[in-house]
């Protein structure tokens, strides 16, 4: 098996200063928010700064991250913001 089949992926939401909510993956979603709060990494923040981490979803790889991040990217705001709440409810349990 390759590193990469055995690398664990995520698809994470990122919310911006403007309430806006970020979609990407990560095989270290942390390290990605910090990068996204230094300005890199993704255009989206050029109008707007990475605010938090709101949301983390493990995936089984790379492809299967990728495939989440359509399908949460098609979702209406209010469904991404249930989406956080969800995250939010299961960490306080």
């Amino acid at each position: 098996m390759t590193e990469e089949k055995q690398k664990t992926w995520f698809v994470y939401l990122v919310r911006a200063e403007n309430n806006a909510l970020y979609c990407g993956i990560s095989d270290d979603p942390q390290r990605r928010f910090e990068k996204h709060k230094s300005g890199k990494g993704a255009r989206f923040f050029s109008t707007s700064p990475a605010y938090s981490l709101d949301y983390i979803e493990a995936c089984g790889s790379k492809s299967a991250a990728l495939k989440r991040e359509c399908a949460i990217k098609k979702l209406s705001k209010e469904a991404k913001e249930r989406l956080v709440r969800s995250a939010i409810a299961a960490a306080e349990n």
